[in-house]
């Protein structure tokens, strides 16, 4: 919980949180769900770095938002919505990127799938940041909205 209220600071400091619907604007900025009673708006700044960082760290199991380990657990919104517990919002796919678990919920799986808690295991997410854990959430996040034909589509796109 500490680890989130500081997550929290870091965003409300930084960024404007909304009530609004999750929508794509002509500025290039997106709204999308932080916790399950707000949303976020991102900049194209941000989602720009949450790209660079997750093909540097995700993208060699999730291109374009499939799962190469597992093609029916997606990045989509919908497979996201339907994980136990929901990974849906930034709060809830930066907890399962530092601790995560199974798509059932019921088991921990850090150490097989790179986590901040098996930074030993996986280098890459050494350095990372609560921003960079931000950054990344958002980019997940905001493909489905941003890119809905290609992000999840797999083969056929990428």
């Amino acid at each position: 919980m500490k680890k989130f209220s500081k997550i929290i600071s870091f965003i409300s400091a930084s960024f404007l949180l909304t009530n609004t619907n999750v929508f794509a604007s002509e500025n290039n900025s997106v709204s999308i769900p932080f916790d399950q009673n707000n949303n976020v708006i991102i900049q194209e700044e941000e989602i720009k770095k949450g790209k660079r960082l997750f093909n540097n760290t995700c993208a060699v199991c999730h291109t374009g938002g499939i799962t190469k380990t597992n093609p029916n657990v997606g990045l989509d919104l919908k497979a996201l919505s339907n994980a136990n517990p929901p990974r849906n919002t930034i709060l809830s796919l930066i907890d399962f990127i530092e601790n995560p678990k199974t798509y059932d919920g019921l088991e921990s799986i850090a150490e097989t799938h790179p986590s901040i808690k098996s930074a030993d295991i996986f280098p890459k997410l050494r350095s990372l940041t609560d921003g960079d854990l931000y950054s990344i959430a958002s980019y997940i996040l905001s493909q489905p909205i941003i890119n809905p034909e290609k992000w999840g589509g797999g083969k056929i796109h990428y």
